[in-house]
């Protein structure tokens, strides 16, 4: 997976004509539908739970809503994902945990956003309920059993061992490398 990774940061290092090149080339529409996603990451007898997280992978990425991710929503998602400030990033988590758009960070939703990772990632190092456990027991502060933003960021912040766990659970690089590689494959 290192080779892919620097491979990965020889790409971006390319320029925009690279991009919207290779993106029209893989999505000749210019747009990717959530259909087209779950093709590219083969998502056929996958979980429910990785199911869905990938359909909020998607709609965090689908910031017009439209249903599409375009050109420009393509580059913000490469660049966060790979470029992005810890701030951005944990911003991004915290939306993608936050599935039902309330503001606030269960400890269900959490659980399932993990279990769903662990899915696609095939690794089942630490069990769910235990990382989410660790995390309500660090930085819920007010032991409310829900994460605002600011609680999220701040107690990540604060405890580098959960930012560590949610930097390596939450890193899609794989994903990408699957959207930026995954079609050759089909091809050859």
């Amino acid at each position: 997976m290192g080779a892919h990774a620097s491979n990965l940061d020889e790409v971006l290092a390319e320029d925009m004509h690279y991009w919207y090149n290779k993106f029209m080339r893989e999505s000749p529409s210019g747009l990717i539908t959530l259909f087209e996603l779950k093709n590219m990451l083969e998502m056929q007898g996958m979980t429910e739970e990785a199911s869905s997280y990938v359909d909020q992978v998607f709609f965090t990425f689908d910031m017009d809503g439209d249903g599409y991710i375009d050109f420009v929503e393509y580059i913000a998602a490469v660049s966060l994902l790979l470029k992005g400030e810890i701030n951005q990033k944990l911003k991004w988590y915290f939306k993608l945990f936050d599935q039902d758009g309330n503001g606030k960070i269960d400890r269900d939703e959490m659980e399932t956003i993990f279990k769903a990772i662990q899915d696609i990632t095939r690794s089942y190092e630490i069990p769910p309920d235990d990382i989410v456990s660790l995390i309500y027991e660090r930085i819920d502060v007010n032991n409310e059993g829900e994460l605002t933003l600011e609680e999220f960021i701040t107690g990540a912040k604060e405890h580098p061992d959960i930012m560590e766990m949610l930097t390596k659970m939450m890193d899609l690089t794989h994903v990408l490398e699957i959207i930026v590689n995954g079609q050759k494959k089909k091809k050859e």
